[in-house]
């Protein structure tokens, strides 16, 4: 390829190596020059070009890209169509990104002109997530390094996804004064949705002494339970392990099992025990593993999910990359370059769940209240619908007859929330939960008490995200300061299903590492109406 700065009359067949702007409109990069462009770029008085010109040997960056993607077997991976040089490859399943990194060094190392990228080896992804990525750089490669790179990724398997496999998991955990209840009530939560990617099911609980022979005999009737899809048994101590002889790992050995590894350079992760009996993991969880937070148990958990048993020596290999104390759990967003563009689709999740706890005790419930003749759940919800905005989730809990009733002939869906009780995140996962199901690429969260919120403030948020491609966090502020509603992208739903008690999105907002856009809304952001006085002032009518 023959790189340079050429006369406009001989540059029919280049390629462009720099976009041109013409009155007429923009040659862009990558553009071969045809007759009728020669003319419009000497019309606006452009003499010469920067371009490439192909030579006998070259492929071009598109046809190259292609030839080093089709080597990679397609299993459980969407490839897109090559563009601007570039192959994506995306998961088709919750699964295990695996990577061979001395046949992508090797692969990088024929031209530097020729690039293969890829997830960490052994990553935890999602359906539809972006996993590597080959690019050309140049607008053309030789021939020959494409075809040698190529042969390089066909001696084995660069990369490959292993889908999850569902299993039955059986947790048993160990009882000590010391150790409350709602610890224990919550660990069992966190854990069944640490499963739920891989489709598997917390099958049974047992709560027992913390004693060796205790946990032994709950281990050998978890054995003795027969499942249709694989067994796990997983344990939490409520003392922390610190001795290879301490009560989870020779409670392994009692069960007639064997203990593989104690200990983990994972840190937090470090006190987990791994072992197996009768061909079923037995996982001594750590104590950080009753935290939604990344920590050794999920690098762990997630191998085993996908059919993997890692040996000790395997384990022991964790410590480059193993600390994770500082790393708050968050999304990962990844640019989805050359993918196929498609309308950007935010629904939006109407939060009327809530206890109105603060509407003191004579019963009355604020979203029964009324404002201009109509109850003010019911204004939210038109409010939403009236927006540029897909679906419209109502998320109901106290009193939820009553809210439904509200509702009646508005083309919402109401998801009733069983757990309001717990806090916000649970109806904010119950919601998002449902918005993920309908293929949203966003999330529009929006308190059912706030009656200054216009469906035009929902369309200039709205607008502001598709902008973004659907990239980055949208916030509604007034005079600067953070109010609601708040539009979450599909990057940030597996981190909303982590939220635990009264909270919402801000700890996302705050950690997701994304890009967030302040959209001013006036007054309206920061105005809910929580006690009988807010209401009156609003101008509204208590009622309900």
């Amino acid at each position: 390829m023959i790189f340079g700065e050429f006369s406009v009359a001989d540059a029919e067949g280049l390629i462009l190596a720099h976009a041109v702007k013409l009155p007429s409109g923009k040659l862009a990069k990558g553009h071969v020059l045809q007759e009728v462009d020669l003319a419009l770029l000497s019309a606006a008085g452009i003499a010469s070009v920067i371009a490439c010109r192909m030579e006998d040997d070259d492929l071009g960056e598109d046809a190259a890209a292609d030839r080093c993607a089709s080597a990679i077997h397609p299993a459980h991976l969407r490839l897109s169509p090559a563009s601007t040089g570039r192959v994506n490859f995306y998961a088709t399943c919750n699964g295990l990104f695996v990577a061979d990194r001395s046949l992508v060094d090797r692969f990088n190392r024929v031209d530097p002109s020729i690039t293969l990228a890829t997830l960490a080896d052994h990553s935890d992804v999602r359906d539809g997530d972006l996993v590597a990525t080959a690019k050309i750089i140049p607008l053309a490669a030789r021939r020959d390094s494409v075809e040698t790179a190529r042969q390089i990724l066909c001696e084995g398997d660069a990369f490959a996804l292993k889908p999850y496999r569902p299993h039955a998991v059986h947790l048993i955990a160990t009882e000590l004064p010391s150790l409350k209840v709602s610890v224990m009530d919550k660990t069992a939560r966190v854990l069944e949705h640490r499963l739920a990617p891989s489709g598997s099911r917390l099958v049974h609980e047992q709560r027992v002494a913390h004693r060796a022979d205790a946990v032994a005999s709950a281990i050998e009737a978890a054995l003795g339970r027969r499942c249709a899809e694989p067994s796990m048994i997983i344990v939490f101590g409520a003392s922390a392990m610190c001795d290879a002889v301490d009560v989870i790992p020779e409670s392994i050995r009692m069960a007639g099992g064997v203990v593989d590894q104690v200990g983990l350079p994972v840190d937090p992760g470090n006190l987990l025990v791994l072992g197996h009996a009768a061909d079923v993991p037995v996982i001594g969880a750590p104590g950080c593993a009753r935290s939604p937070k990344e920590n050794g148990f999920d690098w762990v958990l997630n191998r085993l999910l996908a059919g993997e048993f890692p040996a000790s020596h395997e384990l022991t290999g964790l410590g480059v990359g193993g600390l994770l104390m500082e790393i708050p759990s968050r999304p990962l967003p990844r640019e989805l370059v050359g993918s196929e563009p498609h309308p950007t689709r935010v629904a939006v999740v109407l939060l009327a769940a809530g206890r109105a706890s603060r509407m003191g005790d004579d019963g009355r419930h604020k979203l029964l209240s009324e404002f201009d003749g109509e109850p003010l759940v019911r204004r939210s919800a038109r409010i939403a619908r009236e927006a540029e905005a897909g679906p419209v989730f109502v998320v109901t809990g106290h009193r939820a007859t009553e809210i439904s009733a509200c509702l009646e002939g508005l083309d919402v869906t109401c998801i009733d929330n069983p757990d309001y009780a717990s806090g916000m995140a649970s109806s904010l996962k119950a919601g998002v939960s449902a918005a993920n199901a309908g293929g949203a690429d966003g999330v529009l969260v929006m308190l059912a008490d706030m009656p200054g919120v216009s469906a035009h403030d929902l369309d200039a948020l709205v607008s502001a995200f598709q902008a973004s491609g659907g990239r980055a966090i949208v916030r509604a502020v007034a005079d600067g300061q953070r109010g609601n509603p708040v539009i979450l992208p599909r990057s940030t739903f597996e981190a909303v299903k982590t939220l635990e008690g009264d909270i919402g999105a801000r700890p996302i907002i705050e950690t997701a590492g994304l890009p967030v856009i302040d959209i001013e809304i006036g007054a309206a952001a920061r105005l809910d109406v929580d006690t009988p006085e807010a209401i009156v002032a609003a101008g509204g009518v208590l009622k309900g």
